[in-house]
């Protein structure tokens, strides 16, 4: 049984004996920590076409899981033979699902206090963020101009719907700019 899938089921047994209570509570969520702030809640994984910078798939977890845990089931046949960025953070373990996949993995390579990046990674890692930094702009369209990932309700079948709704809003908005703009030769 993986981490978060334990702890999902220890909400459960939480205000059982205040079911009013309970009702009012968001059991299925979890807390985590980024860059010192603390966050209750869900998170949205998302796989984003680099060219068009529209969603292609996501995931929705607690806000515990790592970035890396739902890498896996992103993934789709059509994958294989591409190339797949993402952050230093989602190691070695995911690098080599990606290889036996027939995926070519352009992960951020990390630098350490008594390893530094040599010229050659700090390089590689440059032309990497080029292509990988496109995909932000997902996350800072919904930022800026959709309210944030702010939403309020109570369950995971709840917050995963919202979550979609949030991501096929931008998909829609996103398009929109490419036909206006005609930023992607389009098929007819």
């Amino acid at each position: 049984m993986l981490k978060h899938e334990r702890k999902s089921k220890e909400g459960d047994t939480l205000w059982n004996e205040q079911p009013y209570k309970k009702r009012q509570k968001d059991i299925d969520a979890r807390w985590t920590e980024k860059n010192g702030e603390k966050y209750y809640g869900y998170k949205d994984h998302a796989k984003i076409d680099t060219k068009s910078k529209l969603i292609d798939t996501y995931e929705v977890t607690s806000a515990e899981v790592h970035d890396s845990q739902p890498t896996e089931k992103l993934l789709k046949d059509e994958d294989i033979g591409r190339e797949f960025h993402a952050d230093t953070y989602i190691g070695e373990p995911i690098e080599k699902v990606l290889n036996d996949k027939g995926i070519i993995p352009q992960i951020i390579e990390r630098a350490f206090k008594v390893k530094p990046l040599k010229e050659e990674q700090k390089e590689h890692n440059h032309i990497k963020s080029k292509t990988r930094c496109r995909v932000e702009h997902a996350f800072g369209f919904v930022t800026n101009s959709m309210n944030d990932f702010y939403i309020q309700s109570i369950g995971f079948k709840r917050a995963k719907g919202i979550i979609g709704l949030i991501n096929l809003v931008y998909n829609m908005c996103r398009y929109e700019q490419i036909v206006r703009l005609n930023l992607l030769p389009m098929k007819c």
